[in-house]
């Protein structure tokens, strides 16, 4: 059953590309033999650039479930996670990721998930990007009034 999801995401990837819709990535969330989530990427589209594949499909799937925390479901994507769907991964609690192309793959098409890899690995302060430490003092407030707040959901 594995191979047949991943053919439906890779023919979505193509049909994406073919019908100008978007990049090269498809994703699916599939809980037991069910698909409840599906995603192209649509970063053009729609000018965003959190509009990957991944993402896409988890936000349906969270949708479709009612849940932000999706375990028991697993992704099903043409290409192996950026770090930012790697992180959406992770905070959807998605049991398992099954890939088809991997990042060098991608790398090879253009798409240079590399640097940020790299970036992530380095200090804040010797970032490509600026990062700026500001009222560092005052930065611990939101924390505490969420350990405060009786009524709060864990994630």
């Amino acid at each position: 059953m594995n191979e047949v999801f991943m053919r439906e995401a890779i023919a979505m990837a193509v049909e994406n590309v073919q019908s100008g819709r978007g990049g090269p990535f498809a994703a699916l969330v599939v809980r037991g033999d069910e698909i409840v989530g599906r995603g192209t990427n649509r970063v053009t589209t729609t000018n965003d650039p959190t509009a990957h594949a991944e993402v896409v499909a988890i936000r349906e799937a969270c949708r479709q479930l009612q849940a932000f925390h999706i375990s028991g479901c697993d992704l099903y994507t043409t290409c192996e996670p950026c770090p930012m769907c790697f992180g959406a991964v992770y905070w959807a609690h998605i049991d398992r990721i099954f890939f088809a192309a991997t990042r060098d793959d991608a790398e090879n098409a253009g798409f240079i998930d590399g640097e940020i890899y790299e970036e992530l690995c380095r200090p804040p302060e010797t970032r490509r990007i600026d990062m700026v430490p500001l009222l560092r003092e005052e930065g611990g407030r939101p924390f505490d009034a969420w350990h405060a707040h009786q009524g709060r959901i864990e994630y």
